[in-house]
Formats: C-alpha cells, structure tokens, sequence
C-alpha cells in the first residue's frame, strides 16, 4: 500500500503534534490552544472570537477530509490525529478572555477528552471520519459550559 499524501498528514497530525510519542492528543491540544493565545496577542476579543469559530468549522471540515484519507493507512481512530484534538480545545477557549480560562479550558476539555462521560464515548465508538471529530466536538461543548460556570462563580 502507497504512503498517504502530505496534505492530510499534516492537516491530520496537527502541523506534526500528532507524531509527539508521549501523548499524542495533548500535544495538539496544548499547540492549539498556544496557537490561540498567540492569535490574542493581535486580534480584538471579538476577532478572537470570530477567528476561532473559523477554526472550529474550517478545523472540523479539513479534519474530517484528511481523517478520510489518512484511515486506510493508519487505522479508524489513529492516535497520530489530533487535529479532533485541537479543534476540541477550541470550543472552550471561545469562552476564555485570559491566561488562566485558556490553561482551565486546556484541562477541561482533556478531561473530557481522556474520561469521555455523558455521551462522549458512545460517540468515540462510531467509525467514520466525521465521528472521530465529533466526539471532540462534544468534550469542547462539555468544556465550556463548564468553564462558563466556572467564570460565573469566579466573577460573582
């Protein structure tokens, strides 16, 4: 069987997080969310915002591609594919307005990511490209409302 093509390689493997031998999907969701503190540095909170939903739509479509691609090769949930990972980290971090709601969201949604409670691990089982970002999708909506929460409870 022939290599599969750069593209979804590095799509699928986070800009190559996905190759970190110790702990793959924590490697691209601390890349995504650096890549999100950076994007802090120069765009307007609202900016933040829009940019970051970009990411998660432009993120969950270009992931679902290259997992299509790249299972053939590497399997139906292939730990080298962390771009679930990264877009599911984003989810919180829309939520996030500081150094600390970033690192929260981080822990967060790798622990709903890792535990996977409340619907996230029957969706973990489904094979198809689009379920292997979908369970993500869910640990990042668990993440925020739960960073919600946290922030409402901090600031009261």
């Amino acid at each position: 069987m022939e290599k599969p093509s750069t593209t979804p390689i590095v799509i699928g493997t986070g800009f190559g997080a996905g190759f970190w031998p110790w702990g793959p999907g924590t490697a691209g969701a601390v890349l995504a969310t650096l890549i999100w503190g950076t994007m802090t540095i120069w765009l307007s909170p609202i900016a933040l915002i829009t940019v970051t939903l970009g990411l998660i739509i432009v993120g969950t479509i270009a992931g679902t591609w290259a997992t299509k691609k790249l299972q053939p090769y590497w399997g139906d949930d292939p730990s080298r594919v962390v771009i679930d990972e990264m877009v599911g980290v984003w989810v919180p971090l829309l939520a996030a307005t500081n150094a600390w709601q970033a690192l929260t969201a981080l822990i967060l949604f790798r622990f709903f990511d890792i535990v996977k409670p409340l619907g996230i691990r029957t969706l973990d089982r489904k094979k198809g490209p689009f379920w292997v970002m979908a369970d993500d999708l869910l640990a990042g909506i668990y993440s925020l409302v739960v960073l919600h929460l946290i922030i409402y409870i901090w600031e009261s």
